[in-house]
């Protein structure tokens, strides 16, 4: 999982760490969930909605993952039992569907189902993720508290409008096969328990930070790795991406000098983590012969 704030380069960061994990042979899935992805302008290739081979020398693939192809599949998989029990017992339309669909917490909790769903099926070694700007991320560590108060207000509501507390929590069925409101809400609990494990596994994910030296980048920085640590998320390695290396001019010389003490700064709150410096490119990164100029500068 590669994080930051946005516009520090975890896209172009989380491409070059996919490359290399690609070429040491490994079947490699990269995925973004940012709102405005950039996949395809920096493999420039037409990646889109479907996993897409990106090279092909290499098991390397992309997928761009929008808010509405999550919320998409969501609907495909809970909509018709979610309307089903709740059309039992209340005159609704099928956009009530969508309204649950708006719950707080649902498209991260959707979006960490799919990304467990691909690494635990087994198709990829290593699934790497571009995540959303950080505001959007840290979303996901809230996410069962915030789902699930919203379905419980969403549960008593219907049970007090309908006077059937008791009624609903033991009899309402349409069939005995089909579940209550109820177990459909517990299934979600599960559910998010499964993720939060899931997400706490230091053996199966690794988190790395992508900052640059500079006051904004440093505290965004400071409140994501304090967040996750509070979530037991440990963050292993801190990427500090647009470095000035050669100060050549008056102006290269000023942000040199502010950068080393951002850079200082990082290094003494953070001497505990890997801290690697990638430095301003002349150029922008776009082809696989410059991300694999990032992933050198990153790997060695």
């Amino acid at each position: 999982m590669v994080g930051g704030k946005g516009g520090v380069g975890k896209t172009t960061c989380a491409s070059a760490i996919a490359l290399k994990l690609a070429q040491e042979g490994r079947r490699v899935l990269i995925i973004t969930s940012d709102p405005a992805p950039s996949l395809s302008d920096i493999f420039e290739k037409e990646i889109g909605d479907r996993e897409t081979r990106i090279d092909d020398t290499l098991e390397l693939y992309g997928l761009e993952v929008s808010s509405d192809i999550v919320l998409t599949r969501w609907k495909e998989r809970f909509g018709p039992e979610i309307y089903e029990v709740v059309s039992s017992f209340a005159s609704v339309d099928y956009d009530f569907v969508e309204y649950i669909g708006t719950a707080p917490g649902i498209e991260e909790e959707y979006m960490l189902n799919f990304i467990m769903e691909l690494v635990e099926g087994g198709s990829y070694d290593v699934v790497v993720w571009d995540t959303a700007p950080a505001g959007h991320t840290l979303r996901l560590l809230k996410l069962p508290q915030l789902f699930l108060s919203h379905m419980e207000a969403a549960t008593k509501f219907y049970m007090n409008m309908y006077g059937y507390i008791e009624k609903v929590k033991g009899t309402m069925r349409l069939k005995e096969s089909k579940k209550t409101l109820l177990q459909i809400i517990a299934g979600w609990e599960a559910l998010s328990e499964r993720i939060v494990d899931f997400i706490r596994d230091g053996g199966s994910v690794k988190y790395l930070i992508v900052t640059i030296p500079e006051a904004l980048g440093v505290k965004m920085t400071n409140r994501v790795i304090g967040e996750l640590q509070q979530n037991r998320l440990a963050v292993e390695n801190i990427v500090i991406n647009n470095v000035v290396q050669e100060a050549d001019c008056e102006f290269h010389r000023l942000r040199k000098t502010m950068q080393e003490h951002y850079i200082e700064e990082l290094k003494q709150t953070y001497g505990d983590k890997t801290l690697t410096l990638l430095y301003l490119a002349a150029h922008e990164i776009k082809g696989m012969e410059r991300i694999a100029g990032v992933t050198k500068a990153l790997f060695g």
